[in-house]
């Protein structure tokens, strides 16, 4: 799933081209994609875009004089900027706007239909799409630390949580845990000032880190390979690969269909996490260590 540093490269080509411009026409391509019934999107039609910013993972459309669009990517969905009058690609495409200097077209890879487009009216309407999460990146350290405490839950389900934190999925969550030298599993009641710190320090350095990277990447273009695994990754979908800091296999823990990428070394203290399909598997035979898993 897209999350705060693709989203914000999303939204700065996005306003690069489309800020300005009037909609000349909204094409649903798919019945799913529409998941509002008023206003409709042909309301929409005529007027411009006035600003577009992002909403945890969403991005929003304000469009002057109409309202709001707000679509989620979900886990496959994917913008495409396609020349004036150049055809949409097939059976993927969910929705297609067109505009005077190109077309944006919203598609979704796989047979499951969970990207969503919703058409609003007003800015009350758009205000209950805010889960509550606050932006890692406009918060200092005293902030950070009080919504770190503020549940009990694991590392991972924290910094994960949009009712927590802005932006943050699977993928990020991963990066900011290695480089904070910290276990995914630790619970949040039990993180000292020093390692706040740590994970709040990490948190900033590899969001911002990440959006610089896919900034350059895409350079004058439009973002072209949002993707949740990427080259230069410590950990996340790393799976088996040497750790870049110590060398130790990168391990994983699977749950439903994600999985929390992690180094034993680095953030665990050797010690190797319970994989849940696996260790039921196994039992007391699940190795607690490299060592064990290696003999």
């Amino acid at each position: 799933m897209p999350e705060l540093p693709d989203v914000v490269v999303y939204v700065e080509a996005l306003a690069a081209r489309i800020v300005g411009q009037p909609i000349e026409a909204i094409r649903l391509l798919s019945p799913f994609i529409l998941r509002s019934v008023a206003p409709p999107v042909s309301a929409f039609v005529g007027h411009e875009i006035e600003s577009i910013a992002r909403l945890g993972k969403r991005i929003v459309f304000r469009v002057k004089d109409a309202g709001y669009l707000v679509i989620h990517l979900m886990i496959a969905g994917r913008f495409r900027w396609l020349a004036k009058g150049k055809k949409s690609p097939g059976r993927i495409s969910l929705a297609a706007f067109d505009f005077a200097n190109g077309t944006l077209v919203l598609t979704e890879a796989g047979t499951q239909r969970r990207a969503s487009l919703h058409a609003l009216a007003s800015e009350g309407e758009l205000r209950s799409f805010d889960r509550g999460g606050i932006e890692p990146l406009l918060i200092s350290l005293q902030e950070f630390d009080a919504r770190l405490h503020l549940e009990n839950h694991t590392l991972k389900r924290t910094l994960t949580d949009p009712r927590l934190f802005s932006g943050i999925g699977n993928s990020y969550s991963d990066e900011i845990l290695h480089r904070a030298r910290l276990s995914p599993l630790l619970l949040s009641s039990r993180v000292t000032d020093e390692q706040a710190e740590r994970l709040y320090n990490a948190t900033r350095a590899i969001l911002i880190e990440w959006t610089e990277k896919l900034r350059a990447e895409a350079g004058d273009g439009f973002p072209e390979h949002v993707t949740a695994f990427r080259e230069g990754m410590a950990v996340h979908g790393r799976y088996g690969l040497p750790c870049p800091v110590c060398g130790s296999p990168v391990q994983r823990i699977r749950y439903a269909t994600n999985e929390t990428n992690y180094c034993v070394t680095c953030q665990t203290n050797g010690k190797l996490l319970a994989d849940r399909a696996m260790s039921r598997l196994l039992k007391g035979d699940w190795p607690k260590s490299l060592d064990e898993l290696d003999s």
